[in-house]
């Protein structure tokens, strides 16, 4: 009996362990991915027979995709320019409420350090797991101190093994925690979708598959954020309505069979529903309805 042919179409693509790793398993699902955690962890296994995951640290996916050992990944935009990736930055991935927040890499000292400015670092020893991004912002700052690489538990190093650290955060509160403070903010970074450069130029089918693999998990993402509101609503009433709405388009009409009432529906911020629908009620609408988003799709 002949075995099927292998597929050659595949896209193999890193995926964060992790911090980040359920919410991207996540967001993947969301926008129409099943990924199964398995027993082999590295490999889970996909519903998308033209998909190979893999799954690695993020301070490693930069360099795999630059070789070409992945086709793309998922990684922190940190981490690419850490390593001097030369990758293809395919799109941001953010939004706070599903995991994919914007971080901040800060200089942070003891409370009752003498080190108040970026100049006061001069000559100090600085702990960090971004020893580039330490020394071109040192260099940016024209600051000679001595950067060692920290492998963990950073916000412990000061001020026995180190004047000062970069660390990353996203509200600062764990630093002030180990009785830290912030004294600068080195750099900002989020999530982003790379791919390898060579691959993306030269393989139309994977560019595609790269593509299509942006658009829906961005649509996921945007649909996050947002709810579907929809209503009916009395022909004497319909400018006031309208008139409401903070619609990202123009609202979706349509006349129902009832002689001068229309339904009306319309996409809005999630966060404005609580004070718009009982706005909406007051003005003439009624048979208010608000739906979840899978996908919201520019």
């Amino acid at each position: 009996m002949k075995k099927k042919a292998a597929n050659k179409k595949i896209l193999r693509i890193g995926l964060p362990k992790g911090s980040l790793e359920q919410a991207t398993l996540s967001l993947f699902e969301k926008a129409g991915w099943q990924i199964k955690m398995g027993s082999r962890e590295l490999f889970p296994a996909t519903d998308d027979s033209e998909l190979e995951v893999v799954m690695l640290r993020a301070q490693e996916m930069a360099k795999s995709v630059e070789h070409g050992v992945l086709d793309a990944g998922l990684t922190g935009r940190d981490w690419v320019i850490e390593q001097g990736a030369q990758v293809k930055e395919i799109c941001e991935l953010t939004y706070s409420k599903t995991g994919f927040r914007k971080v901040r890499w800060v200089v942070a000292v003891p409370m009752d350090s003498r080190i108040n400015t970026p100049r006061d670092l001069n000559g100090k020893r600085i702990a960090t797991e971004v020893v580039n991004i330490a020394k071109k912002y040192l260099a940016r700052k024209k600051v000679k101190a001595e950067v060692e690489f920290s492998w963990g538990a950073t916000e412990a190093k000061a001020p026995l093994l180190a004047d000062a650290i970069i660390e990353v955060t996203e509200t600062g509160s764990s630093l002030r925690a180990n009785g830290l403070r912030i004294l600068d903010t080195v750099l900002e970074s989020e999530t982003v979708l790379i791919a390898n450069r060579q691959v993306y130029q030269s393989n139309p089918w994977k560019r595609d598959k790269i593509d299509i693999l942006a658009m829906m998990l961005k649509g996921a993402l945007a649909a996050a954020a947002r709810v579907g509101v929809k209503m009916n609503v009395p022909q004497k009433a319909l400018k006031q309505v309208i008139a409401l709405l903070p619609a990202l388009h123009t609202p979706t009409l349509s006349q129902l069979s009832d002689t001068g009432w229309y339904s009306l529906e319309v996409i809005v911020e999630e966060k404005t529903v609580r004070e718009l629908i009982p706005k909406l009620k007051k003005a003439g609408a009624g048979g208010i309805i608000e739906y979840p988003l899978n996908k919201l799709i520019y």
